[in-house]
């Protein structure tokens, strides 16, 4: 189970930054969703339930910690900000309004991506209390011992279950 299992909704409004993020995120093995607007993030996090928003704070129609209190109020998904707002009181009102994280404008691509690999790393432990993986379109049931994919259950033997559950245990750590 990699990175390639995860889907990240990269909301910024600058063209240019938006393409370097792709780029970057699709070169680890995320997929990536597009939005230039706070009515795109909104539209975007619902329809496709993202594993890990990534949003820059300065949107054209609307700020990012409005967005980000809207999509906390119904989904646990990690949030990132990502934000050329370095000023502790924007930090601070952006981490209380639900960000998981905050990583400032310029940033360092190889920092970026270990803080989106730490936030998907703790929402999957995080997933784990409530007895269901989550890993993308990959689902799997603790309890029942069943996981699921895009297309309905997978119907996998004892075995090819236990090596999906310990990779989705322990994702990006190398299993022998």
């Amino acid at each position: 189970m990699t990175e390639a299992m995860h889907q990240v909704l990269v909301v910024e409004d600058e063209p240019a930054i938006r393409n370097v993020l792709t780029v970057l995120l699709e070169a680890e093995g995320y997929r990536v969703i597009e939005a230039d607007t706070a009515l795109r993030a909104e539209i975007e996090s619902r329809s496709h339930k993202p594993d890990l928003l990534l949003i820059d704070l300065g949107l054209p129609d609307s700020d990012g910690i409005a967005i980000i209190r809207r999509v906390r109020a119904w989904s646990p998904m990690p949030i990132v900000v990502l934000s050329a707002r370095t000023q502790e009181e924007q930090k601070i009102a952006a981490l209380d309004a639900g960000a998981d994280d905050y990583v400032t404008k310029p940033f360092s691509a190889a920092e970026l991506l270990a803080r989106v690999r730490a936030a998907l790393r703790r929402n999957v432990r995080g997933s784990e209390r409530t007895g269901v993986l989550k890993l993308g379109l990959l689902q799997i049931d603790l309890e029942k011992r069943e996981a699921r994919g895009e297309a309905g259950e997978l119907h996998l033997t004892p075995l090819e279950y236990r090596v999906i559950e310990s990779l989705a245990r322990h994702l990006g750590a190398i299993i022998t």
